[in-house]
């Protein structure tokens, strides 16, 4: 039996090891001491355009730094605010009965969503989000609940690999989840838009379903490949898409680019956070 004296020496180590298992990017505080070129590149897509192109129509969802900040917190544990896996489910008539707004996440196969989510989770350690190097890993209906704030779904991967029963899992969910505000779609910036992505998109449009496109390993994609990708990305959701958020997101997983954007964009469409400015 452990001694009191040596129970907050034991607290203060584990403490450490926690926060040694956080990434040093993982917060938004570290990076506001970079300089500042440097500090736009996780956050804008600046970087990415030529002078020819403009700006502003991929800046409609474009919080303050104190705004990003105040998203953070929701993705950081404390004793009053758990995130937690929840349970997984693989059918719709198993899936977790939810008040709280609900985001979904989906993709192709092993374009990295799994990754994606926990480099979002990655102020919450002890959350295990599992990342497989092989195709079509995730087999069910994974929840994530952010407190009573959100929850957040990870969805198997479409196309290649899929669960034979794919179509009868999550087409049911997209069209009748009732608390679902918001889907997800994860592109690979090196691959651009796929025949399974667009089947995705339609599904999307289909339900009138209120969608997003994130482009995902920027950090493995070359510069002009990436610019050609916003462009057309910029034109397909305006000339193609009815239901798909204007501004597509830009993240690395790795480099976590993007993610404190995309946290603030997921807190506020659960409606976690009013912006002073442009709003979706």
């Amino acid at each position: 039996m452990l001694r009191t004296k040596t129970l907050p020496l034991l607290q203060t180590h584990i403490a450490g090891l926690v926060a040694q298992r956080v990434h040093q990017l993982a917060s938004i505080k570290h990076v506001c001491v970079l300089p500042e070129k440097r500090r736009q590149a996780f956050n804008s897509l600046e970087e990415h355009l030529s002078s020819q192109v403009s700006q502003e129509e991929f800046k409609i969802f474009y919080p303050s730094l104190e705004e990003l900040r105040q998203a953070e917190t929701l993705f950081t544990p404390s004793s009053k605010h758990s995130i937690d896996y929840s349970t997984s489910a693989v059918r719709f008539d198993h899936v977790p009965l939810l008040k709280q707004p609900e985001v979904c996440f989906m993709g192709r196969s092993n374009v990295g969503k799994s990754s994606l989510i926990r480099a979002l989770f990655s102020l919450a350690p002890d959350i295990d989000v599992r990342v497989s190097k092989t195709p079509g890993h995730t087999k069910k209906l994974n929840f994530f609940t952010v407190g009573k704030a959100f929850t957040l779904v990870d969805m198997p991967g479409y196309g290649h690999n899929a669960p034979w029963d794919f179509v009868e899992m999550v087409e049911p969910y997209l069209l009748d989840r009732q608390n679902l505000v918001r889907t997800f779609l994860l592109v690979d910036g090196g691959a651009g838009l796929q025949k399974a992505d667009l089947v995705a998109v339609e599904m999307c449009e289909e339900f009138n379903l209120p969608y997003v496109l994130v482009v995902i390993k920027i950090d493995r994609t070359r510069q002009g490949t990436l610019l050609a990708l916003i462009l057309q990305l910029r034109d397909f959701i305006k000339n193609q898409t009815s239901t798909c958020f204007p501004q597509p997101f830009l993240v690395s997983s790795v480099q976590f680019c993007g993610i404190y954007l995309l946290r603030c964009f997921i807190t506020h469409v659960t409606g976690n956070l009013q912006l002073n400015a442009k709003q979706p």
